[in-house]
């Protein structure tokens, strides 16, 4: 953890000593450069001129493991009855992987219009009261995000564009699978475990962009916002985020970047009657939702020119800095994110 600040502490050191001098060289801000778009995990970071057409395919990997009470770490057994804990079940981990295929499309020089398809898997390793372990999954085509990017402000090297988007509920919210006590027959799993919201949420959020000749700062609020309640009888919780980048251009090929991200999450709102809140922690509503911070370094590729001309590859490694869950939760671990960007 202390490398992740040390080496955001360097960057923005470095930024400080050299921005006058290299800021008199820019006349305007950027893309075709290898820090001219956000780290990789970052959605909705920039805009394209008139005409001009992006594809993008993400692939990220996210693991949750051990138990918070709030802030403190526990054990998972001691969540279970025989260990005076209120749960007849508890999970241990969770690895999560994502797919995500996107497309842009600039109908103006100040619209960019936008749509983003994921493909999510999922796994659960659980343990009983009674000490046997057990496994549930689930996996689908998860919500689809469409909307547009508008340009404005832009002066020289900076500029700020919103973001006014809807997120479709198109990922399932009635998946099913066996458990020990299902007796063989399928039954819904727990909020965490569903693909989708199950509602038409607002995506919305604001991009502030600035750049020198050999480094890039960018900072991002975005708010997800849940507009009404899904058909099996809850919401989901609202999420508010500010994230900060950072990035050094090596050479017209290479950047590093180095991120730093804010996150509120609601908790969720009513619940689904056919989920037993005294069974495990995932099926009580009051366990969702909490406060976390979030940190990253990345790399980024650019090939300026040649056969393979604006293809850009990003990679980061993510890690939380703090997490503050409401009631009990699983712990969020390393989040692994790589990507591939082709403009037209």
């Amino acid at each position: 953890m202390k490398n992740y600040l040390y080496a955001i502490i360097f960057m923005a050191t470095s930024l400080v000593a050299q921005t006058e001098t290299s800021q008199d060289s820019i006349i305007t801000y950027s893309g075709n450069r290898p820090d001219g778009h956000a780290p990789i995990s970052v959605m909705g970071d920039h805009t394209h001129g008139k005409g001009e057409f992006m594809m993008s395919y993400r692939f990220m990997q996210m693991s949750m493991e051990d138990v918070l009470i709030g802030d403190n770490n526990t054990s998972s057994e001691s969540l279970l009855m025989p260990n005076g804990g209120s749960y007849m079940v508890t999970p241990l981990n969770m690895p999560m992987q994502m797919h995500m295929l996107g497309v842009m499309y600039a109908s103006t020089n100040k619209t960019t219009l936008y749509v983003m398809a994921n493909y999510m898997t999922m796994e659960m390793d659980h343990i009983t009261a009674m000490k046997i372990p057990f496994t549930t999954q689930s996996s689908g085509l998860g919500d689809t995000k469409i909307g547009v990017l508008y340009n404005f402000w832009k002066k020289k090297r900076s500029k700020i564009h919103g973001n006014f988007g809807l997120s479709l509920p198109t990922g399932s919210i009635d998946i099913k699978d066996e458990t020990p006590a299902s007796n063989g027959k399928e039954v819904i799993l727990p909020y965490p475990m569903q693909i989708g919201s199950g509602t038409v949420d607002l995506d919305l959020g604001a991009t502030y962009l600035t750049q020198g000749s050999f480094w890039s700062f960018g900072s991002q609020l975005k708010g997800l916002i849940r507009i009404n309640e899904n058909d099996n009888g809850y919401t989901l919780g609202n999420r508010y985020s500010l994230n900060n980048w950072l990035a050094v251009k090596a050479n017209n090929w290479i950047s590093f970047s180095a991120r730093l991200e804010a996150t509120y999450l609601d908790g969720i709102k009513s619940a689904n009657p056919d989920l037993n809140p005294n069974m495990i922690i995932t099926a009580d509503t009051s366990n969702s939702g909490g406060e976390f911070i979030n940190s990253g370094l990345g790399v980024n590729f650019y090939v300026p020119k040649g056969a393979f001309k604006n293809i850009r590859f990003g990679f980061e490694y993510a890690q939380p800095l703090y997490q503050n869950v409401n009631g009990t939760q699983l712990k969020s671990k390393e989040t692994i994110t790589l990507g591939l960007q082709y403009a037209l």
